[in-house]
């Protein structure tokens, strides 16, 4: 039997659910954007301002939980169906956690990162970091990645010989001209196209008539292969790229296959009239994508470098030229010989003892010893700051294969700490930018990278959503195509892995150098190039969920990154099918188009850029979300059914009044997309539509009436 204190509890709980509306957990809302956080960059020692949102009148508490404190926080303003309350919190230099506990009567819930919940979940705290900012011009940029070799030829005179190089055992080739839309042979690391910087800056009309904002350029740096990710000098820009003003010396043939010989090749990357000729032509480069509003990123492959990198000089490029010392591999006496992990064997002569440490095995990946080497260490950071510096000025690095760096993760974090506080003391605006699959929480912990490659919380649920398809098609997995529990799970939980500033700019792919391009997986043929055939990857794609996949990555939380000839529907399988030359001549130009009016969208609308996120009602193939702040109201619905489907929406949660309009901005559908404006209702704060099959729309509110 209850006792008389236990009953008249329930009595006075009772009365107080009867005068206080059910708390209604779908109006509550707070996240790192400038709407919620004030400033959202805050500074050491400096007072933060944290607003949190709930339904008028709906609530009798709100707390701010820090790990030790605890701040009630005050209604400050009403506005629609909404109270905001705020709360000012004094930081200091170190980085602090919180959530929100939300009080209504006797029940209670707990909001933070990934929403509502009973309890609080640490993992999903939201963070601040004193002090940590990302680049404004990083936030919502749109970004154009281009493989230089692939992408223009501007000037034949600096291309690639064929018998230029022998590496892993290949003669390099230059492919003629007549032959640029030729298939890349299926081991292509010596396969030259003759892609260059003065054909990029050819191109700068079109790139900018796009839209872009940012180049991403794969490595530039001397090196043997065409994708140059085993970097021979890490300070001049490959000639290739560049200029070659001198040309002498005896192009070698047949068995005379030894680089150690080969004065031709010795000259041309290594010439210092070739490299200042270079570099002094990337500079001017930069300036002309500058004077456009177009940035620039360089690709930084600090791992690893190439067998042929003047430090190690396995083939004997540099040996006994002046103003180069010795490498490590031509002398054990080098004063490069700790920059890689020789396995030495100080019982046998010195011509045996040339066992190193490879990257993966890879000898002809040596793997940098930053343990062993304080000189290389420097070596780098030296690097890292020079390009970002006068008279270069690039905007940023892409890492790649960062968290491998080093031999211990304690080790690899030390070094991105180091490397970001040199580069951004050259360079404040300056983007760091790392290739990492997987949960990126520990090295986006404001004291290392700004960003990543946005694998996991883009390109991979984006792609099962969609297609199917594993990344690289080599998989393929009808069940999963239009799930949404598993697409919403993924994307909520990864999101969650990064602060604000960081989600802000992460790179949103739907293909790169890596992987499958993206219109290829929509044809679900598993495989690759060498079993296939090039053909393949082209035949059967469907450009209805192209579409719907540009317009998704064009309003999804990021810097939406275009892979060259994406836009203009260049299809290919992995590595090395997926760095196929640029069509000119030969664009889907009804896809540029889109692109071009996507890329307008997301550029003239700063809630795409900056703005909050959340989902909305979406089921199983029909995927609903908006992109909003206190002025902008935006909704994007994707049906990647192949039938219409009919939905009803609740606005009421991202600010959208119970009676007023939406206005079609773009929507894509099977046969094309549209531009013509019509308009949706929103009656008693519900929108009611049907989509077109295999179709996707970006909706603005626009008001009460036209």
């Amino acid at each position: 039997m209850k006792d008389r204190s236990t009953l008249q509890m329930n009595r006075t709980q009772q009365y107080i659910m009867q005068m206080r509306p059910i708390l209604d957990k779908s109006a509550l809302f707070s996240d790192g954007t400038g709407d919620y956080r004030i400033p959202m960059e805050p500074k050491e020692n400096e007072s933060v301002k944290i607003r949190f949102r709930t339904a008028k009148d709906n609530v009798d508490e709100v707390w701010i939980r820090t790990g030790d404190q605890s701040y009630l926080m005050q209604w400050i303003e009403s506005e629609g169906a909404f109270d905001y309350y705020e709360a000012s919190i004094l930081l200091g230099s170190a980085p602090i956690s919180y959530y929100f506990e939300v009080r209504s009567g006797f029940l209670s819930c707990a909001y933070d990162r990934y929403g509502v919940s009973k309890e609080a979940r640490e993992p999903y705290y939201f963070r601040i970091v004193p002090g940590f900012s990302t680049p404004d011009w990083a936030k919502g940029a749109v970004i154009y990645q281009i493989m230089t070799d692939r992408f223009y030829n501007g000037d034949e005179s600096n291309d690639v010989l064929s018998g230029e190089y022998f590496y892993i055992r290949t003669l390099s080739e230059r492919v003629p001209r007549e032959q640029w839309e030729k298939y890349p042979e299926n081991f292509s690391v010596g396969e030259f196209y003759g892609g260059d910087l003065e054909g990029v800056r050819q191109k700068l009309d079109y790139l900018s008539g796009l839209g872009i904002e940012a180049i991403y350029f794969n490595p530039l740096f001397v090196s043997p292969s065409n994708h140059k990710y085993d970097i021979q000098d890490y300070d001049h820009i490959d000639p290739h790229f560049g200029k070659i003003l001198e040309d002498e010396g005896e192009l070698l043939t047949g068995g005379e296959q030894d680089n150690r010989k080969a004065t031709r090749y010795r000259c041309r990357v290594t010439s210092q009239k070739n490299l200042e000729a270079s570099d002094a032509f990337f500079v001017e480069f930069v300036k002309e994508a500058h004077r456009r509003g177009i940035k620039v990123i360089l690709d930084g492959v600090f791992n690893h470098c190439g067998s042929f990198n003047r430090w190690l000089d396995r083939e004997g490029i540099y040996e006994g030229r002046d103003g180069f010392a010795p490498g490590a591999y031509v002398s054990k006496d080098s004063s490069y010989r700790d920059y890689f992990g020789f396995k030495d064997q100080e019982d046998r002569a010195w011509p045996y003892n040339r066992n190193y440490e490879g990257w993966w095995g890879h000898d002809t990946l040596p793997k940098l010893n930053y343990e062993g080497s304080k000189a290389l260490y420097e070596d780098i950071l030296r690097i890292g700051r020079k390009w970002v510096s006068e008279p270069y000025c690039v905007d940023g690095w892409r890492l790649d294969v960062a968290e491998d760096l080093g031999h211990s993760k304690e080790f690899n974090h030390q070094f991105w700490r180091d490397f970001r506080e040199a580069v951004k003391e050259a360079n404040p605006n300056a983007l760091i930018l790392a290739e990492h699959y997987g949960d990126p929480k520990d090295w986006l912990a404001g004291d290392q990278w700004d960003t990543i490659m946005n694998y996991a919380a883009f390109m991979e649920p984006l792609t099962w959503f969609l297609t199917g398809m594993e990344k690289h098609s080599d998989e393929y997995h009808p069940e999963r195509i239009g799930k949404i529990y598993e697409f919403e799970g993924a994307m909520r939980h990864y999101m969650t892995s990064f602060m604000t500033p960081s989600l802000l700019c992460s790179m949103n792919q739907l293909s790169n150098h890596d992987h499958s391009r993206f219109l290829t997986r929509t044809n679900h043929r598993v495989g690759r190039v060498e079993c296939l055939g090039g053909a393949a990857a082209g035949e059967n794609v469907d450009l209805a969920v192209m579409r719907e996949a540009a317009l998704v990555q064009m309003t999804w939380p990021g810097a939406p990154t275009l892979y060259y000839g994406d836009e203009a529907g260049l299809c290919g399988f992995t590595d090395p099918d997926n760095r196929r030359t640029y069509p000119w001549g030969h664009e889907n130009r009804e896809l540029i188009d889109l692109h071009r009016e996507l890329i307008g969208l997301h550029k003239r609308h700063e809630a795409f850029r900056t703005g909050s996120f959340q989902f909305l009602e979406s089921e199983d193939q029909l995927l609903c979300f908006a992109r909003f702040n206190r002025k902008q109201q935006f909704v994007v619905i994707v049906n990647n059914d192949d039938r219409p489907r009919s939905k009803e929406y609740k606005l009421f949660r991202i600010g959208i009044p119970k009676e007023g309009l939406m206005r079609q901005l773009i929507v894509t559908t099977k046969m094309g997309y549209s531009i013509m404006p019509c308009y949706f209702a929103v009656e008693n704060g519900i929108l009611s539509i049907t989509m077109q099959e295999q179709s996707a729309v970006i909706l603005e509110y626009v008001g009460k009436s036209l």
